[in-house]
């Protein structure tokens, strides 16, 4: 066995390596027959999602603009964390990106593309959705562990901007410019029961060593009752103690929103009304309020971000440039041209219409509708860069709340 993790290089996905073999094939045929040069646009569109979704956050245009760098491509794309339906107002499918150039320039470069569009579209969708169930209350990426190592910053990266308020994984957090958020583990609690007689002595030893401005939150079901563990936290930590976390294994959980209560209100009674509940294992957008509503004010949330059900993008031809003139063309099932996306600021309501076409009114309240696909790169340069992650995420999440969690998140699966 070799020393190399199985996952492929920045040189091997740029250079079309992670490819599905039928497009090198095609290059081969077009260049053979002289066709490779052919001018052609491109759409790439939601084919689906998961059945109690109703909206998507658009996510992965860093990485598309850094996959097509220095190829000669023209890429129109909604900016990145834009909500939006995968068909507008009428029924048509809404074109996300849209790329323009000689196709046997760049047509290996596919399957990537939609690899970066759908995950991270997939973990951003997922992280707002979280966040939209939490509301005021924090959540936390603690995903990492529930993907690829080498994912572990592109997972972070787009859960932070989905909505996240912070990332455990040191390499995510670096990305992002933030520092990393975490507690302690079960281990640290059981290796000084072990080795000093006392569980609880971690919880001195984490606030002796750790750095002052790491919030302290103690890890309290490991071994016992956790009202009663909480309770002993307060008092040897005192002021000190931010907050508590319960990940109680599932199998000894009983009913997780009763545990929260009863810890909330034996903390309130005994004077530690300023420790906060920190909650985690098995968590998503569909038992936080629940859980928020007895008394947990932080989430940890690992597997239900990072390994976030698939949104399905596909990337098709939709017209064709034949001796200069560009000719409506696509396969069945897709809308043949060149097209723009508008959106209501006041409504949320998206609206396709042909690229030459003139500006629609809202159909659903009147108001004026704002083109969204906008141009990020010319003949394979980069001539605007995405927004920041922190600029995305305001813009996102108040789209999302100015929305009831209803109409964001939909029905339970």
């Amino acid at each position: 066995m070799g020393k190399n993790f199985l996952f492929a290089t920045y040189d091997e996905v740029a250079e079309g390596k992670t490819t599905d073999v039928y497009f090198i094939r095609t290059k081969k045929i077009l260049e053979a027959e002289g066709l490779a040069d052919t001018l052609v646009h491109m759409e790439t569109t939601v084919s689906g999602l998961p059945r109690e979704y109703r909206w998507v956050v658009y996510a992965g245009l860093r990485e598309v603009l850094t996959l097509f760098e220095g190829r000669r491509v023209t890429i129109r794309s909604l900016p990145e964390g834009t909500l939006f339906q995968p068909r507008d107002y009428y029924g048509v499918k809404v074109p996300v990106l849209t790329i323009e150039g000689r196709y046997g320039d760049f047509l290996e470069l596919e399957t990537p593309l939609l690899g970066f569009l759908g995950s991270a579209s997939s973990i951003a969708t997922k992280a707002a959705r979280v966040k939209r169930a939490a509301g005021d209350k924090i959540v936390l990426s603690f995903g990492a562990r529930r993907q690829h190592p080498a994912l572990a910053p592109f997972v972070e990266y787009y859960a932070y901007l989905g909505g996240a308020d912070g990332v455990s994984a040191i390499a995510g957090a670096e990305r992002l410019g933030i520092k990393p958020t975490g507690t302690m583990p079960h281990s640290l609690m059981i290796i000084f029961r072990a080795r000093r007689g006392d569980h609880r002595e971690a919880w001195l030893a984490f606030d002796r060593h750790v750095e002052p401005d790491v919030k302290r939150i103690a890890l309290v079901d490991t071994f016992y009752d956790e009202t009663e563990e909480a309770l002993t936290a307060c008092k040897l930590l005192g002021d000190r103690l931010w907050g508590v976390r319960l990940d109680t294994p599932s199998s000894r959980r009983g009913d997780f929103a009763d545990i929260i209560r009863e810890v909330r209100w034996k903390l309130d009674v005994n004077g530690c009304k300023h420790v906060k509940i920190v909650v985690s294992g098995g968590i998503d957008e569909y038992q936080i309020p629940r859980l928020k509503e007895a008394g947990a004010e932080a989430f940890g949330v690992g597997a239900a971000i990072a390994a976030a059900r698939p949104i399905d993008y596909a990337l098709d031809i939709t017209a064709v440039n034949v001796d200069g003139k560009w000719r409506p063309l696509s396969k069945r099932g897709k809308y043949a041209g060149r097209k723009q996306v508008y959106k209501c600021d006041r409504c949320h309501t998206i609206v396709v219409r042909p690229l030459e076409a003139e500006p629609p009114r809202c159909p659903k309240c009147g108001g004026e509708m704002k083109p969204l696909l906008e141009t990020y790169m010319v003949d394979g340069k980069i001539v605007k860069e995405p927004e920041p992650p922190d600029s995305v995420k305001r813009r996102l999440l108040e789209e999302a709340f100015s929305m009831s969690e209803e109409e964001f998140i939909g029905l339970r699966p």
